[in-house]
């Protein structure tokens, strides 16, 4: 069994790292090579890989991985406390995205280069870290128009490969020097030291 869906794994766990809710992406993710079909006590297993493969065990604090890899692949793995003011209980919520660029595309080399929409949503795929197959299938066309939408976009832009696409877009990306960024999330807190799972 291999992990081809190229869609975000998403887990919710308590703060004792009990598997809450997971989408079918989540636990392909964390079940590779093995396949959920095979494991007796998937909710246990989840439990326990939590523990030995998201909890940075470097770190004095309680603390999760910046970066998991299940197979050849890696994924970002971000986590966010979850607040409720009907339980004194803090889940957190866990998302695992295939390991990008985190690059992404700005208006003024779209309108420099004459980026058409479909083009624009091809190249955002790339940035994103998919191959041509991954995309052709998010976007429902041939793996063969993935490759010539992206022939377009370089011959647009004056290179010849598609790292050199990724690389002006990540030249053009680089925040001017003092600048912060913004939040990009007004919901959840990431957690960048999360101590306060800890009772």
């Amino acid at each position: 069994m291999s992990v081809t869906n190229s869609e975000p794994g998403f887990l919710l766990m308590d703060d004792k790292f009990h598997p809450l809710a997971t989408n079918e992406n989540a636990v392909q993710i964390l079940t590779f090579p093995n396949g959920s079909d095979k494991i007796k006590h998937l909710q246990l297993f989840l439990r326990d890989k939590i523990r030995s493969g998201l909890v940075n065990h470097q770190s004095k604090d309680l603390e999760f991985v910046r970066q998991y890899q299940s197979g050849r692949r890696r994924y970002v793995c971000r986590s966010f406390q979850l607040f409720s003011d009907l339980s004194e209980n803090h889940p957190v919520a866990i998302v695992l995205d295939r390991n990008s660029s985190g690059i992404t595309m700005t208006s003024d080399l779209i309108a420099q280069f004459d980026i058409t929409p479909r083009e624009q949503e091809t190249v955002q795929l790339l940035l994103q870290g998919l191959t041509s197959k991954e995309i052709a299938k998010r976007m429902n066309i041939s793996p063969n128009t993935v490759k010539a939408f992206l022939r377009l976009v370089m011959v647009k832009m004056g290179v010849s490969t598609r790292s050199g696409i990724v690389g002006r877009f990540a030249r053009s990306g680089e925040p001017n020097p003092g600048e912060r960024p913004a939040n990009q999330s007004n919901t959840f807190q990431e957690l960048a030291h999360p101590s306060d799972l800890r009772q």
